[in-house]
């Protein structure tokens, strides 16, 4: 929680904590237009958007496909993955369950990733290395919290609306290099083509975020959501691989981030996500955030 004096000279977090306790009572188009008010300090143009940031809000209202569901539910999204890229680039799953109290902890492994099906980002995961030393109530209690959260009513990401909400266990990865931090390598695709990979390291330390285009030149880019590196990462072994599995991932959508993560021995698929921060990030330009938005092309409504 924020100290009380930044909410005394910052009124508009006030606003923005009272319209998202009360989300229940807004429509999905007056609600995104009030929160991107109040987060990005000024209205979206929704009529005729034209930044990356505002064209994320209108697909969250206007692109609703019912397979999208699919796509962002984090067991059933395998099944539709590997039958686009092959059952080699997916993760085992190592169980599913309805609710946390219900995780059969004989049955896992000494390492294991646990996470809920319907997002949450990193509050819905559980990353476990040694099972005889985890906290198993403190696990049950983070993965409980998470499944009460509903990104449609917060964020009005239709996607997430009716994702069976459910706690999945995975084989947890790593390799030679890396060890315990493996990097994700975020494609962001537009119309189907990968443009921009933001390359996620450091979770547990720095966190850090780095942007690099298609030829791995790093971007001088920044999120909110993470810090730059300072020092360059070296291009991944399957980068064109990667690339190639985003292109057949975002085929037929007008924009989608594709994650992957690359082991010493392969490639593995991540999640599939529509609006990348939820389009509320324009990484800190409005430059960026306009040659974005013109590399999206709207479907019609």
């Amino acid at each position: 929680m924020l100290p009380l004096k930044d909410y005394i000279h910052r009124p508009s977090l006030v606003l923005l904590g009272l319209l998202l306790k009360f989300n229940f009572l807004f429509p999905d188009k007056l609600y995104l237009q009030l929160l991107y008010r109040l987060k990005m300090e000024r209205w979206p143009n929704l009529k005729n958007p034209q930044l990356f940031t505002e064209k994320l809000q209108w697909l969250k209202l206007y692109n609703r496909k019912p397979e999208y569901t699919t796509m962002v539910d984090k067991y059933a999204v395998k099944e539709y993955v590997a039958g686009i890229i092959g059952e080699r680039y997916i993760i085992p799953t190592l169980g599913v369950w309805d609710n946390p109290e219900d995780i059969d902890w004989d049955k896992l492994p000494d390492k294991f990733v646990l996470k809920t099906t319907h997002g949450g980002g990193g509050s819905g995961v559980v990353i476990c290395k040694d099972k005889d030393t985890l906290n198993r109530q403190d696990a049950i209690e983070k993965l409980s919290l998470s499944m009460k959260q509903d990104i449609y009513a917060r964020l009005r990401e239709w996607p997430y609306k009716n994702v069976r909400k459910r706690i999945i266990a995975e084989k947890y990865m790593e390799d030679k290099e890396f060890h315990s931090d493996l990097p994700d390598y975020k494609f962001f695709c537009f119309n189907g083509e990968p443009k921009v990979v933001l390359v996620a390291s450091n979770r547990f330390t720095t966190h850090n975020f780095d942007y690099y285009d298609m030829q791995f030149h790093h971007l001088s880019i920044t999120s909110t959501a993470g810090n730059n590196s300072a020092v360059e990462l070296s291009k991944p072994n399957h980068f064109e691989e990667m690339k190639e599995l985003a292109r057949k991932l975002s085929k037929g959508l007008p924009h989608a981030r594709v994650d992957l993560y690359d082991t010493d021995k392969n490639i593995y698929f991540g999640e599939i996500t529509f609006f990348d921060s939820s389009g509320f990030d324009n990484m800190s330009s409005d430059v960026v955030d306009m040659e974005w938005g013109s590399w999206i092309t709207l479907p019609n409504k």
